[in-house]
């Protein structure tokens, strides 16, 4: 199984926040390649710049690299995906996980509630 982390399940690993459930990290290392979206990066470096994120972008990369994650760049036809997608959820940076999961596809593993009520394979954790 294919996996796309949400980004703040990959905060919460590299924090080691207790919040990280069991069950994600088990999906994680059962997973045969774990992605990550270069919009997350894009998400990190915005909000750690405004001060909301403990965590910078470079580090996070770094952390991801280190821990054999990959990332899955934004593609046109993510894009395009994004534009058919229903207004289920407001946040553009989740709607393009949504939207790139359902592309490649790929089960993303989420704590985000809101995700729910989209045609992707959603891991709720």
């Amino acid at each position: 199984m294919n996996v796309l982390l949400d980004t703040h399940i990959c905060l919460w690993s590299i924090l080691d926040d207790p919040k990280l459930s069991a069950q994600a990290r088990r999906l994680v290392e059962k997973a045969t390649t774990v992605f990550v979206s270069t919009a997350s990066l894009w998400e990190v470096a915005i909000k750690h710049s405004l001060g909301k994120l403990p965590v910078g972008a470079d580090e996070l990369r770094d952390h991801l690299l280190r821990s054999g994650a990959e990332f899955l760049p934004v593609m046109p036809e993510h894009c395009l995906a994004l534009a058919g997608l229903p207004s289920l959820h407001s946040d553009p940076f989740d709607r393009m996980l949504i939207a790139q999961a359902l592309v490649e596809p790929l089960h993303l593993i989420t704590h985000d509630e809101a995700m729910r009520g989209y045609p992707v394979s959603i891991h709720f954790v």
